[in-house]
């Protein structure tokens, strides 16, 4: 009887383990959405381009998967935010620039998950006005945010809080995560304002970063003679449109004292709006680090040439940025330790992505805006050691599109009709070896600062066509192949003339199925006029 009653409780025991097996395999992932702003992708170390080192974003993808051809469907800040919340194209979700309202009350995928018994919040920068919806909980910080000291809408309510804001939007990542109710799946939206202009180091680092030199681009002074008009008349350049005190970090003291040509945009609002949120502490260890910058560069100011002056901006903006992205990687770090000490890393996906790409020196450029590769491309780094296998390194054509239905995909929910992304579970599971041809990219927000024109396009794999329009009608067309750094359109070579009627017609194909128009980007176009003209005459 004894040996009988031992089996049988070994049979039973055996049925629940099985039970409890397949309770851990049914069981929702956790998501850990990290986005930074403006991260470059030639500024993370797992790319190769050797710039900087970031150990803790680069774990994500040894641990798991990178993207080579991860893009935006629009790269600019407010938009590309709201495309990753809806899963639908700017002309679909209407937030096509950053000066058109969001509309909070249409669907969004965190409003998804809520719904489905997820505990969810929003830690950090969002960049669209109104109240988020789809969260028990948010901190985020107004507009653009403050590199010091920054205030929070924290639940409605805004609060300053002492520190440096790459910290803080960790740090209440992690309280959040300690607090949350540990009954459900949890989704936390852990979006950083670095490394965003004007960029403003932590202590910690620009003292360290300030005595470094980095390495020039090949195009840093490419002419733009090889492209069309748009690139032509772009206001991106490192010398000529680059702020000089809320940029390069000069005081306005200096500037005058060098008789610096205040034509040339000395920048005195960003420098007293954000070295004004220092407290004294904060501020004179500032100065004692970037005084003896100033000072070093009025002595050399009188002789320089354009080249010189050129390279030492470079040099000045690259030791800052670099040194804010230095912050966002400790974060990252911190956020994965805390996963493994929980015993929580296994079933929750990681994912850390920009919201859009960034041009670091290339075609002497600063900022974003164009359809060419450094800003059209974004860092996509993403783990789920629970399914996804480690080291993976991937070229499908994912776009920030493609968010919303992949977590709403691994969370068992079903995806809306209306979202316009796929899933990209296959492809991280290696079994979607054609994820998708083509993407397609719009831009709309012109004229307006940095002078990019409004254009269209679409990208294969291997080639890329763009359509500047409103005040110019021309055509681009690059062989990403042939010429990767995209200095010669070759839109009238006869040799592409078979590939440039393809892509035609591919680009009208997708702009059917996404349902774009020329008469909706006048729609837009309209709509953009008035809202300029009603905040000047509010000026």
């Amino acid at each position: 009887m004894k040996g009988l009653f031992r089996g049988l409780i070994l049979v039973a025991l055996s049925g629940l383990g099985s039970t409890l097996v397949n309770a851990q395999k049914n069981e929702a992932p956790n998501i850990i959405f990290i986005m930074s702003d403006d991260h470059a992708y030639q500024a993370i170390s797992a790319y190769g381009h050797g710039l900087n080192q970031t150990p803790n974003i680069d774990r994500i993808a040894d641990e798991g998967v990178i993207f080579n051809s991860a893009t935006v469907t629009n790269s600019i800040c407010a938009p590309s935010r709201a495309v990753m919340l809806t899963g639908k194209h700017s002309f679909r979700n209407g937030k096509v620039d950053n000066h058109q309202e969001f509309d909070w009350n249409q669907d969004n995928f965190v409003k998804q998950l809520q719904e489905n018994n997820y505990a969810t919040a929003l830690l950090g920068k969002i960049h669209l006005d109104g109240t988020p919806q789809g969260f028990d909980h948010y901190a985020v910080l107004p507009a653009q945010g403050n590199y010091y000291n920054p205030d929070f809408i924290i639940n409605g309510d805004t609060t300053q809080i002492e520190g440096y804001v790459t910290d803080i939007t960790t740090d209440m990542v992690i309280d959040w995560l300690d607090d949350r109710n540990t009954d459900k799946p949890f989704c936390v939206l852990y979006h950083q304002k670095a490394p965003h202009r004007e960029w403003l180091p932590a202590e910690r680092h620009y003292k360290k970063y300030t005595k470094r030199t980095f390495k020039e681009p090949t195009t840093l002074f490419a002419n733009n003679e090889g492209r069309g008009t748009a690139a032509q008349t772009a206001e991106m350049n490192i010398l000529s449109h680059m702020n000089w005190a809320g940029d390069s970090k000069i005081s306005p003291e200096a500037l005058e004292a060098m008789g610096i040509d205040e034509n040339s945009d000395w920048g005195i609002e960003a420098w007293e709006k954000n070295l004004g949120r220092m407290n004294k502490q904060q501020r004179a260890s500032w100065d004692a680090t970037y005084q003896p910058i100033i000072e070093d560069f009025k002595s050399k100011y009188p002789t320089m040439s354009k080249e010189q002056l050129t390279k030492w901006r470079y040099q000045r903006y690259m030791q800052d940025y670099l040194a804010c992205i230095a912050s966002v990687d400790e974060g990252v770090g911190r956020v994965l330790d805390y996963l493994d000490q929980n015993n929580l890393a296994e079933n929750t996906i990681v994912v850390y992505t920009s919201d859009q790409g960034f041009y670091l020196g290339e075609n002497g450029w600063f900022d974003k805006r164009f359809m060419y590769e450094q800003s059209l491309r974004t860092p996509l780094l993403m783990r789920y050691p629970k399914e996804v296998e480690a080291g993976q390194k991937s070229d499908a054509l994912v776009q920030n599109l493609d968010f919303a239905p992949t977590f709403l995909d691994y969370a068992g929910i079903n995806i809306p009709t209306d979202i316009q992304g796929k899933s990209f579970r296959k492809v991280l599971n290696q079994e979607d070896e054609n994820f998708r041809d083509a993407v397609y990219y719009t831009y709309y927000e012109y004229p307006s600062i940095h002078m990019v024109k409004r254009h269209y396009g679409i990208r294969t794999h291997r080639y890329k066509l763009i359509h500047f329009y409103y005040d110019v009608d021309q055509w681009e067309l690059y062989d990403l192949s042939a010429d990767p750094d995209e200095q010669t359109n070759v839109y009238n070579s006869p040799e592409y003339a078979e590939i440039k009627e393809q892509l035609h017609q591919q680009l009208t194909d997708l702009r059917k199925e996404y349902g774009d128009s020329d008469q909706l980007q006048q729609e837009h176009l309209d709509r953009y006029i008035n809202t300029v003209k009603e905040t000047m005459s509010g000026l």
